[in-house]
This record gives C-alpha cells, structure tokens and sequence, in this order.
C-alpha cells in the first residue's frame, strides 16, 4: 500500500472499531459504570494500570476494586487510611494498591487532582514523567515503581497513554469519555500494545522491532500526520484490525 491507501484504510477501519460495542469486553467497561469526575477519573486509572493480560481477568479485577472502593472512589481515596486489602492482579498486589490509594489522596489533597499533575503544556513523554515523579512522592516500596512507566527509560507507557486517550480523547462514538476539556485530543499518543504494534508494522508505520518510546514517536510521526487533530483516533483501528486478524502480514 502507499501511504495515502494505509490512511484511508485505517480511516474506514476507525469508523468500524470506534463505537460503543468496544465498550462492553474492554476494561473501559469499568469506569463507565460511573457519572461523577472525579469517580470516573480515579477509577479509570487504577484499572488502566493494572491492564495488562487477558482483558475478561482485568474486569474482574476492575469490579474487584469497585467492591474494596464501595463503588465511591474519590469519597474513598479522600478518606482513606492505609490498610493491606486482599487484592492481586498478576504482579500488582495489596502492597501495591495500598501504596496507589496513599499516592491519589495526596494527589488529591495537595496537587488538585489527576487532571492537574498531569501537565497539559509538557510534551508526551515529559507530561507521564512529572505524573510519574508526583505519584512517587509518597513513601513506598521500590517494587511499586515497576507498575509506573518510565518513558525515559524508553518504556513506550502504554498503559498510561491509553489512560489518558480516556480522559482527553472526544467524538460522538461514546467509547472515550473527554472528561480532560483542557487537554488537546491532538497531544495523546496511542497506548503501544502488541495489536496496535502488529498492525502498525503490517502497515509499514514502524520499522524498529521493539515496542518501545521510539517505535511510538516513529508511528505517531504518521498518525499525526493522518489527522493532526486526533492522531489516538487510530487506536482503534490498529488494535481492531490485528485482535480480529483482518492482518496477517505480520
């Protein structure tokens, strides 16, 4: 394909992948149970941490913290004391939940909120490395650090991207939420998983091997240029066409 045949391709298959179907077996499912801000925010961050694995095991874990939040989190995160609940998602366990609901109250306390820390003038990489120093700040355990992305350390921050195509990203779809008003849909990076990066390389929009920071900037280069507007739009479509192996020229 020519550039201008994979863009049109990835158009069509957009309009395909983005509605609100995608909702139903997607860990997003879990936040979009609430209507508050601040509940929708705190929630959906916690989950898109601990996103990673089979998605069916995520929305367990995901109702699994509804249940220890009482289905109120930011009422439950400004009230809470620490205490080890019985929680285990793969590597992330009560220690560190425990460690993330500490972070959040101070974050919610003495940085006004998530959409606060995480700075909407700072460019892709350096806006998760301030949230990223911020959330440390709270006493904790040096295991805790690995659920945290460094992308300076060349880590392409997936989890965390797409945490932040929920909050940011709007269309009439009804997948994203667009909660984040001053944040610019144009500044998100797409969350690098191994769909996204399948299809990507199919395509010919990387070239390098590792899923890393440096394979999101050389496919951002195309995604932007697609749609400098909303480049996260393609998510969708990237992801889409390799979970239901529409591409095999992998």
């Amino acid at each position: 394909m020519t550039i201008t045949e994979v863009k049109n391709f990835l158009d069509e298959s957009v309009e395909k992948y983005n509605h609100t179907s995608f909702i139903e077996d997607d860990p997003i499912s879990i936040p979009h149970q609430f209507n508050k801000k601040e509940d929708i925010e705190i929630i959906a961050f916690i989950v898109a941490i601990i996103a990673w694995g089979n998605r069916r095991s995520i929305i367990k874990s995901g109702n699994t913290l509804m249940e220890i939040m009482e289905h109120q989190p930011h009422a439950f995160i400004l009230n809470y004391s620490p205490f080890e609940y019985d929680f285990v998602h793969r590597t992330f366990n009560s220690v560190d939940l425990d460690f993330f609901f500490r972070s959040l109250k101070n974050i919610y306390e003495n940085h006004g909120g998530l959409e606060t820390v995480f700075n909407k003038n700072l460019s892709a990489q350096q806006r998760i490395v301030q949230f990223r120093n911020v959330f440390l700040e709270v006493p904790h355990e040096s295991r805790s650090q690995k659920h945290l992305a460094n992308p300076m350390k060349g880590s392409s921050a997936k989890r965390i991207n797409m945490y932040l195509r929920w909050m940011i990203r709007k269309d009439k779809k009804g997948v994203d939420f667009g909660l984040w008003k001053e944040h610019k849909m144009s500044s998100l990076y797409v969350p690098l998983d191994v769909h996204t990066a399948n299809s990507a390389r199919a395509l010919g929009l990387i070239t390098r091997k590792a899923n890393d920071w440096k394979s999101l900037e050389e496919l951002m280069q195309h995604l932007q240029s697609f749609c400098p507007e909303d480049p996260c739009k393609y998510d969708y479509a990237l992801f889409g066409l390799s979970a239901n192996k529409v591409l095999t020229k992998f």
